[in-house]
């Protein structure tokens, strides 16, 4: 498991779709997760530090694990299958942790209510994880930051990730150094 954090959300000029992008932390990986408008704006909404005059569906999913003592611990990014990523919240009941599957987008929206780490599988990452060329300041394909060479890929997972590619070319990739 590696962790991430939420660098951004993006809207992609082509479609207007949003995507969260998530930075390793200790190296210049990137994960871009597209994502729902509602979720998108749940996560925005509290990364900014706005308030809302009534609890968001994920507000009320943290306050509810804390009323019955429970603690989130994490989520975590755990398979990439057909474009689709998967994750889980994990939570803590006494001594007992549990997975609850759940879409990425509102796990991180869990997370960044409950200030949680965000956690991405070794797997996942080698599939989907972009660097950067320090250069040139664009995206270079990576097989998660490791100098060998890929990972066979089928025809079929190339077509599967090209909204990925798409969206990785439209980029303005100076806007992370600008931070």
């Amino acid at each position: 498991m590696r962790e991430l954090v939420i660098d951004s959300i993006r809207i992609s000029q082509m479609n207007y779709q949003r995507v969260v992008v998530l930075k390793e932390l200790a190296t210049s990986l990137f994960l871009l997760i597209w994502i729902g408008p509602t979720e998108a704006e749940a996560i925005a909404v509290k990364m900014q530090g706005m308030s809302v005059p009534r609890p968001l569906t994920h507000d009320l999913l943290v306050d509810l694990v804390k009323s019955v003592g429970g603690s989130v611990e994490h989520i975590l990014v755990s398979d990439l299958q057909n474009e689709t990523f998967y994750a889980r919240i994990v939570i803590k009941i006494g001594d007992e942790l549990h997975e609850i599957d759940s879409r990425p987008s509102d796990a991180m929206a869990v997370a960044v209510r409950a200030e949680v780490p965000i956690y991405v599988s070794d797997q996942v990452m080698e599939k989907a994880a972009i660097s950067m060329d320090e250069e040139t300041g664009q995206p270079v394909a990576s097989s998660g930051g490791r100098e060998a060479a890929p990972a066979e890929v089928t025809e079929e997972e190339l077509q599967g990730l090209s909204a990925f590619t798409d969206l990785i070319n439209e980029l303005d990739m100076e806007d992370f150094e600008r931070k």
